[in-house]
Order: C-alpha cells, then structure tokens, then sequence
C-alpha cells in the first residue's frame, strides 16, 4: 500500500541453594510466583495471510508475532521515535550509515532451550531477503554476515540511519535456524521456491522457533489465534496471561463486546462508534492520530499541466486551504499534519509549525499566478475510506476551500485502480493521496524529496531544488537522534515552503481497552504490543 506508494559452576550451585536455604529459615516458608491466571482477548479485523515472520506483513500478523520472536530493537509504549534494545546489548554505526555491528546479548535462549546466536540472526535476515516475500524490502540493498558468535554485521548500498527502526519490525524476528532447517526452512538463494517451513510456522509444533514470551497455540486467518505462556522465556518480563486469544471481529461486534469483556482490547472502531462509549467506565477510549498523512500535490512538470507547476498557484492553494474544516472531515482525534513526517515519529515538525489558511495571501497569489478563471481538476480515489476518512468528502471540502478562495475546481474521482495507475505514471496534474509508512522512521520520507518515488510522480525531478537535496544527503549519513530530528525537520520546513505537496491531516486512530489492563496503549508497529500489557 506504502509503495502506493509492506531475538555455573558447582559452587554458584552450592551458594545459591544455601541462600535459597536461610531464606526460607528466615521467613519460614516460601512460594514460586504465581502463575498467569488471566486471558487478554484482542478483536481485531484480520488480515492476516501467515505467521511465519520474514512472510508476514500484515497489522494482525504483528501482533500475534510481536509475542513469540524477539527482535534486535523494539519500542516502548506508543513510543516509535525511540527504539530500544532488545536482542542487542551494544551497536554501533559507520559514520557513512552503510555498516552497522550489532553484540547481541548471550543469555538469550529459544521456547527449546537452544542459545541464541549471530547464526540464528543471519539466517533471519538472509531467510526474509530470499523468500522474496512482501517484507523482503525492508533490507534492500542490504548483506547480512556473522562476526564470531555474538555479532552480527549489516552492510547496505546506500547510507541507511533508519536501520534500527527497521529492526523492530516483527518481520525480522530471529528464528531457532537449526529447527527451522529441520522443518523445511532455508535462507539460501532460491528460498522463494525451495523453503518449506511456513506450514509448520502456522502450527503448534513451531514452539521452540521464538525466543518470545508466548507461544503458538492455535492459528487461523478467519477465526481466532492463541498463544500461551513460553515457560522457558529468558527475559525478566515473563508473560501476564495464560491465554491471548486474537479473534477477528469486526468493527460493529468489537463494540459490542469491548463494552461486557474483561482483559480486552478493541482495535478497529470508527471514531463515531468510539464517541458512544465514552460514558463507559469500564473502559478507556483513546483517539490519537493515526500514522497515516492525507496530502494534497500539484504536479511540477509542464508537460503534465500549465497550470500547476506555476509557483503562485502552489502558494495559493497552500494558504487557501481552511485546515481546521479539512481535519473536522476525520472526527475526534484527528490533527492537521505540520508536515509530512508523522508527529509521533522522530523529526516531526511541532504542530504549532503548521501552514495556516491566510485568505488575503491566498488571493493575492492566484491573481500573480495569471491563471484567471481556468478550471483545474481535483482527483481522487473515489472508492477508498481509510481510517474512518473517505477520499470523496476530503476532496469535497478542499474544493470548497480553493472555490471560496477564488479558484475554479472540478472533482475528479476515479475508481482507485484508476487512480493509483494515473498517480503512479507521474501523469497527474493536481491529486489527493495519502502515506502510511514503510517502517517508523523519517528515512522513509525522503521518497518525497527531488528524484526519489514520489517527488518523480509530482514532476520534481533530482536537481529541481539543491538546497533540499543536500540536506536529504545529510539526513541519510546521520546516525545520532538530536541531529536526525534537526534535519529532519529543516527539510520539512523547506517542503512546507515551496513543495509541490501540501499535508493536510492525519486521521484518528481509535484504541479502547477495558480499565482492568495496564499498559495497553495502540502502537503502530505492533498495534498493541502483547509482551508490555498485563491485568491490573
């Protein structure tokens, strides 16, 4: 859709029993940790084709994934701007971006028993690059080798600082290689055709595959799947349920159940359905903007149009849009977008940078355009409805935006085939589109930069603008956090100036929980991360 652009020795024995001994002569008893007591049920509308990680790409397929493979990094909370360590306890990167070295931790073990090592990850990495599946991207241009036992080197062709928020996504997961060997698995050349693990993926008898707190259970892409306790699971966080159970649901009966469930999450409501149980106590009801960025493009090549490429008209639009009627399209929860970086991502502009409509600005540069009363024709896919926002009506309301400003603007929707072709050939003059993201990270965004995917289907060829050019070379070379977001968020204010896009709104995303669980928080990564959420 984007590219619509989807892990002693006797005495310590001796000396822990005698500690263990004058504890309970101290206390006069002791008790193991209880065991989990509680199921965590998740209703989510599936879209899931497999669990097997380095096939998997689907929002569904993390979740259930997030829970039973460990990943080099991952995030905290909703948190995508920061990832942590998971698998790792040490990296560094060149200073070029091209070569990362990653130490992974040595107390790490798979659900059966076997260590952990830069073998395992190796395979990982090399197994999702030659499965050639829809994940397979994520490490373009990237070779994967061991340093030793514990360390694992990335090279890429080209300079890439978003690498550590690649690594968090669950379809980098490190898998058990020997096991997955022996059930049919590869991570040669070839594994499109000759890997035959992911049967075994989808089924119980993959237990010791993952080094995550839980287990595969039962699996089904219509029904329901489950996972269950890993009790050999080598972190300090152990799982909180007996039983997560994912069940496909969709959004009406998610309502209804979410409101008499205990320990459940509901993922896909609509903003409306949400605003109905707000008055319910027995459940918190978040809406928070979505990951997705809805914008607004005027085409840069004259061949295209000769109305759009002109520089007047693009400040014009840019300063006739009334943005606060445009976001009250998406309901509750949405945000104007200050950029086109998500503003949950690192190197998001804050929103008090946002474009504001100025009427008079507006009209002062139509009329230097000299485009008179020429109509120009809005498209649009008029089929599509993403995150509760549908195409028709956003393009309604920017229509009545630039009329009400002084221009002439027809509505063209087209079926999103239809569209999506158009776009994507570069041969649309003045179109609405929308961006979610590869992986979280402001890297992805450079596709809208001169040259790169979506600048060429604006008409914005490499060396149409240096000065945003270089500082897109730079972002690609710097590794440290501060400078990223400083970067970042210059080259957003360059685009937000003289662009040929125009971001307009970042819909809402709805996430309720019943109040008897802790840190269940929507996560747009993982959609809700089963490891961090437990009963209260």
């Amino acid at each position: 859709m984007n590219r619509f652009r989807t892990r002693w020795g006797a005495r310590a024995a001796l000396a822990a029993v005698a500690l263990v001994v004058a504890a309970v002569a101290a206390s006069g008893a002791m008790t193991a940790p209880s065991a989990p007591t509680a199921t965590l049920v998740i209703d989510r509308s599936f879209e899931i084709k497999t669990a097997d990680p380095q096939r998997a790409f689907e929002p569904t397929a993390a979740i259930v994934d997030r829970g039973i493979y460990d990943t080099f990094f991952t995030y905290r909370g909703g948190d995508l701007a920061h990832p942590v360590p998971q698998l790792i306890q040490s990296w560094k990167a060149s200073k070029d971006a091209k070569t990362f070295t990653f130490n992974l931790r040595r107390n790490v073990h798979f659900a059966d028993g076997t260590r952990l090592t830069a073998a395992d990850a190796v395979f990982s990495f090399r197994r999702l690059i030659n499965l050639k599946g829809n994940p397979s991207f994520l490490l373009d241009g990237i070779t994967v080798s061991a340093r030793g036992k514990y360390t694992v080197v990335l090279r890429s062709k080209a300079p890439n600082a978003a690498l550590p928020s690649i690594l968090t996504n669950t379809s980098l997961g490190v898998v058990n290689s020997k096991l997955v060997r022996k059930h049919g698995g590869t991570s040669a050349v070839g594994a499109d055709t000759k890997d035959k693990a992911e049967k075994w993926f989808n089924s119980s008898s993959s237990r010791g595959a993952g080094s995550g707190p839980y287990l595969l259970q039962r699996y089904s892409t219509t029904s329901q799947i489950t996972l269950v306790p890993n009790p050999r699971y080598w972190g300090s966080k152990k799982a909180a349920f007996k039983t997560v159970v994912v069940r496909n649901m969709i959004a009406p009966t998610q309502l209804i159940n979410i409101q008499r469930g205990s320990h459940e999450v509901a993922i896909d409501l609509s903003a409306d359905q949400a605003q109905t149980i707000r008055g319910n106590k027995r459940v918190n009801v978040r809406t928070r903007p979505s990951t997705w960025t809805f914008w607004l493009f005027a085409n840069n090549n004259p061949d295209v149009s000769s109305i759009t490429p002109n520089k007047h008209f693009q400040a014009a639009v840019r300063y006739a849009l009334d943005y606060k009627s445009i976001v009250s399209v998406a309901g509750p929860g949405a945000i104007q977008a200050p950029g086109i970086i998500p503003s949950m991502f690192l190197g998001a502009l804050p929103r008090k940078d946002a474009i504001k409509q100025n009427l008079a600005k507006a009209r002062t540069e139509l009329a230097a355009s000299g485009i008179g009363s020429r109509t120009i024709t809005l498209e649009f896919p008029s089929d599509l409805t993403i995150n509760g926002v549908p195409f028709a009506s956003l393009a309604q309301r920017v229509q009545a935006n630039l009329q009400a400003a002084g221009f002439h603007v027809d509505l063209g929707g087209a079926t999103v085939g239809t569209w999506l072709q158009k776009y994507r050939d570069g041969k649309m003059a003045f179109g609405l589109s929308l961006w979610g993201p590869d992986y979280p990270d402001p890297l992805d965004y450079l596709a809208f930069m001169p040259g790169e995917l979506v600048g060429v289907r604006a008409g914005w060829p490499a060396g149409s603008d240096p000065p945003i050019e270089k500082l897109a070379a730079k972002a690609r070379i710097t590794s440290k956090a501060s400078a990223r977001l400083t970067i970042y968020r210059q080259i957003q204010r360059r685009l937000n100036a003289v662009g040929p896009f125009f971001p307009l709104l970042q819909p809402t995303q709805v996430f309720v929980a019943t109040k008897d669980l802790k840190n269940a928080v929507f996560n747009a990564q993982y959609q809700v991360d089963v490891t961090q959420v437990a009963p209260r």
